[in-house]
């Protein structure tokens, strides 16, 4: 039975599935409504991601404005650090961040409720990263958080990463907190 760890952040869930394997190879069960929601994956899924990253590749902080965009993550290929950073105003643990590796050995998957910025640094030679989300592709409410922000000081584990112009430009989340729509 899939296990769920301990996370500092509220609304973060970080899923421990069990995996099944023998000399053949492995099983393991990715997603199961019934038992995901009782650890707190409450959303529900309309659409299914799948990207493909070379080692130091970094993606992130990004994150949907309007209606908000949850995500499950997991990395069926290789292995990634994958960070989300509270944005929610009035939370205890706004502008804090918390990062977990993810990878095709424990299978361990990430939850990021509305209300997170989430960005991922590629660890492995190759990593796959597939995310299930709760609200389709939007490229009007497209948002982000400079990667590296000093306020935030999210630890990436790559010394030089690869980036998108788009990440590279993002704005600072103070340049942006007040524009904010989420709210606890």
């Amino acid at each position: 039975m899939a296990q769920r760890l301990e996370t500092k952040l509220d609304g973060l869930v970080l899923i421990e599935p069990d995996v099944h394997g023998d000399e053949r190879g492995f099983f393991v069960e990715t997603f199961s409504a019934a038992a995901w929601n009782e650890f707190g994956v409450d959303a529900e899924f309309v659409q299914h991601n799948h990207s493909r990253s070379g080692k130091g590749t970094l993606r992130g902080l990004h994150f949907q404005t309007s209606p908000g965009q949850a995500k499950l993550v997991r990395c069926p290929r290789g292995a990634i650090f994958d960070a989300a950073v509270d944005l929610r105003k009035g939370s205890s643990t706004y502008g804090q961040w918390e990062g977990y590796v993810l990878d095709d050995q424990l299978h361990r998957q990430l939850f990021v409720p509305v209300g997170f910025a989430h960005g991922f640094a590629v660890l492995s030679e190759l990593a796959d990263v597939t995310y299930l989300v709760s609200s389709l592709y939007d490229p009007e409410t497209e948002a982000g958080i400079r990667w590296n922000d000093p306020e935030v000081g999210v630890e990436w584990p790559v010394q030089e990463p690869l980036l998108s112009q788009r990440d590279v430009d993002a704005p600072l989340l103070s340049e942006i907190g007040a524009d904010l729509p989420f709210r606890i």
